[in-house]
């Protein structure tokens, strides 16, 4: 990949993005965004795993030790991946989806252990954000940067636009207990793999049915999740639910990611 990158999304991947819920970004982070992305996120990773040492625990959450990790909100303890998560690339494919404002929601590392990463199960990003209690659920943007070239054999991303499953709706969505999972499909469809180099970002809507598969390769599958709304999230008691810091206003990039009252 190129030193740097020239962000560019097509109508018709716009087109897709509304009839799909999704579109595909081959190439879109720079070298350096990549090489810090993935230092920022070997370093999360040693540092939950210190915790659960300390705690004396191999599970903590849905993170399993060695097998795979959910890492919220990382930037704000690592400020440096506020250059991505509040920069260019992220406020173009904003505008591309959302229009001219957006605010942050949530962002996280996913990361699947070498050899035993496990899967993840068929559902909606917004699935979860009902399952904490927010009201009123738009759909939401969420942009899945590959830190690692993305494959079958290391647990990819499977997405099913939107005439296969949900029709760009929120489905209810049940606990699976033994891995702790949210499902909301049931069927047999195995979706569409992604198949992405480092460096490239899956778009899809929070009413975007995904699941990811098994890494059976011998190297870690690392991902950075930053996602996004058109409006701020509020709790029941009006209350700012998630992150919701500015990053466009009226089509403009606010790059301080002002905080809203």
């Amino acid at each position: 990949m190129n030193t740097t990158t020239k962000l560019e999304i097509s109508e018709a991947q716009k087109k897709q993005y509304r009839e799909d819920g999704y579109f595909i970004l081959e190439r879109a982070l720079s070298d350096e965004q990549l090489k810090m992305l993935r230092e920022e996120c070997d370093l999360a990773v040693e540092n939950i795993d210190a915790e659960m040492t300390a705690q004396g625990v191999e599970i903590s959450g849905i993170n399993i030790r060695g097998n795979r990790y959910f890492i919220g909100q990382p930037s704000l303890a690592r400020p440096a991946l506020r250059d991505v998560l509040l920069g260019e690339e992220m406020a173009q494919i904003c505008r591309a989806t959302l229009g001219e404002n957006a605010v942050v929601g949530w962002e996280q590392f996913v990361v699947k252990g070498a050899e035993t990463g496990m899967k993840f199960s068929w559902h909606q990003d917004a699935g979860y954000a009902a399952s904490m209690g927010q009201q009123d659920i738009k759909p939401g943007l969420s942009c899945w940067c590959a830190l690692d070239d993305m494959t079958e054999e290391n647990g990819t991303v499977y997405i099913l636009p939107y005439s296969r499953a949900g029709n760009g709706e929120l489905v209810p969505h049940v606990r699976d207990e033994e891995i702790n999972d949210l499902v909301g499909y049931f069927g047999d469809d195995p979706g569409i793999p992604v198949l992405i180099p480092a460096g490239g970002i899956a778009v899809f809507s929070g009413f975007t049915f995904h699941r990811s598969g098994f890494n059976t390769t011998d190297k870690m599958r690392r991902v950075y999740l930053a996602q996004y709304g058109a409006e701020v999230g509020r709790n029941p008691d009006g209350s700012v639910f998630g992150r919701s810091e500015i990053l466009l206003q009226n089509g403009v990039r606010v790059t301080e990611g002002v905080l809203p009252s």
